[in-house]
């Protein structure tokens, strides 16, 4: 957390094969800074979950990217990950915070910063705000607006990720308003020039959504 906003990447929602995902996380990393990656499998059964882990979390922590295992305290704890990230219908971040110790522990807070209160209070490492824009990748229950980003920053310490539908085209902005990270999953994945294009890309956006909140 030494820069002022970073990549946060999100696996997509199914690895059909997870050698060739791993070549092309390793790509995606090799084209410029990402913070972390959540393994984001939802409803796989543990054994598919543990051997996405195995495969891809020695390819990003080499490169000290952090892995955090979405919405699965129970596997995560016993898994070589450093984090995990639960929902408000998951594992309360407390709970959570007791089966990860030290580790990292994330909570999505949609758009209401009452519930990015009680997850700071309650521990969380970050809190999630989105989403920010249409996507394709989850459902999203919630639109949140960039200047909850902004009144966050200015009140709390604790420091907040901006998910949903972010692109490209739209990084620079939420850059501008206040996230700490972005999370980018398909903006990622289905780049047309690729996954380290867009990485690239998204921290040069990031660079010029920094320079514009000074």
């Amino acid at each position: 957390m030494t820069l002022d906003c970073r990549l946060y990447l999100i696996t997509p929602p199914a690895l059909t094969d997870l050698a060739d995902f791993g070549r092309q996380l390793a790509r995606a990393l090799d084209g410029g800074d990402v913070a972390a990656l959540q393994i984001r499998l939802k409803d796989a059964p543990d054994y598919l979950v543990a051997a996405a882990v195995d495969v891809l979390a020695p390819i990003a922590q080499a490169r000290d990217v952090a892995v955090i295992l979405n919405d699965r305290p129970d596997l995560a704890a016993r898994l070589p990950v450093d984090g995990v990230h639960v929902g408000q219908s998951d594992m309360s971040c407390r709970d959570a915070r007791k089966l990860m110790g030290d580790r990292m522990v994330g909570v999505t807070c949609h758009d209401s910063r009452h519930l990015a209160m009680e997850a700071a209070e309650a521990g969380a490492d970050y809190v999630a705000f989105g989403a920010f824009f249409p996507t394709s990748t989850k459902d999203a229950p919630t639109r949140a607006e960039p200047d909850i980003l902004t009144i966050w920053q200015e009140t709390m310490e604790t420091p907040c990720v901006a998910i949903g539908g972010i692109t490209v085209e739209n990084a620079s902005g939420l850059a501008t308003a206040g996230a700490d990270f972005l999370a980018v999953s398909a903006g990622v994945w289905s780049h047309a020039q690729g996954p380290d294009a867009a990485v690239a890309a998204l921290n040069a956006a990031i660079a010029e959504g920094l320079a514009a909140r000074k």
